[in-house]
């Protein structure tokens, strides 16, 4: 049966995480207010009897451990990444999976993980994210977009369909500085606008698109 999903708010512990482009100065004050990770955050789903939850470790200003499971169970993971607690996103659906949506304060640097409730453990990451905690990134928040240099992919979060804008070959990323190639986007559930340099020329495309 289809389950009504929803974003962590109220009855979540809201914290949200982003960070900076290493080329830019201004760019680290915007996603980034200090340069040390002080404090743990913690991510709950307090109106499911079971509380799943996601709880990221600070230690040494920066973060060390995830770790996600509900009452009885839960698997932990390395995770060495600085964030900004006030610029990230969790989303949490039921005991199926949650999702942890966040840019380092390093160099800004997209990330997304999708961390699995079930027994076994498992998690999808992706370190070429398009997220929208960047002001030049307009992104649904329905959906995950991520590239792998030669496309960008859209996601839905609850219904997992895609669609992909293709650049037409591979571009020369650093994702640790990627605005050098991609200056800008902006992703709806039907369309997909992009800025990207390709062949040494900035250049812009546009897309309609369906999810499935």
């Amino acid at each position: 049966m289809h389950q009504k999903l929803t974003f962590i708010s109220l009855p979540f512990v809201f914290i949200i995480m982003s960070c900076g482009n290493k080329n830019s100065a201004g760019a680290n004050r915007f996603f980034c207010d200090t340069a040390c990770m002080k404090d743990s955050v913690k991510f709950v789903e307090n109106s499911n009897p079971l509380k799943p939850y996601v709880y990221i470790s600070a230690k040494n200003c920066t973060g060390d451990t995830l770790t996600w499971g509900y009452l009885g169970q839960n698997k932990n993971i390395l995770f060495n990444y600085k964030l900004n607690k006030d610029n990230s996103r969790c989303i949490i659906k039921d005991t199926a999976f949650a999702l942890l949506i966040f840019n380092t304060c390093e160099n800004g640097r997209g990330y997304f993980l999708k961390l699995s409730y079930n027994k076994k453990a498992s998690f999808r990451k992706s370190t070429s994210a398009i997220n929208n905690f960047d002001p030049k990134f307009s992104v649904a928040d329905s959906l995950l977009a991520y590239t792998d240099k030669g496309n960008i992919f859209v996601e839905h979060i609850w219904t997992g369909k895609k669609a992909t804008l293709t650049f037409g070959k591979p571009l020369d990323f650093d994702f640790d500085a990627i605005h050098e190639t991609l200056d800008s986007v902006n992703i709806t559930p039907n369309r997909v606008w992009a800025k990207f340099k390709i062949d040494g020329e900035w250049k812009t495309m546009e897309k309609n698109i369906t999810l499935q």
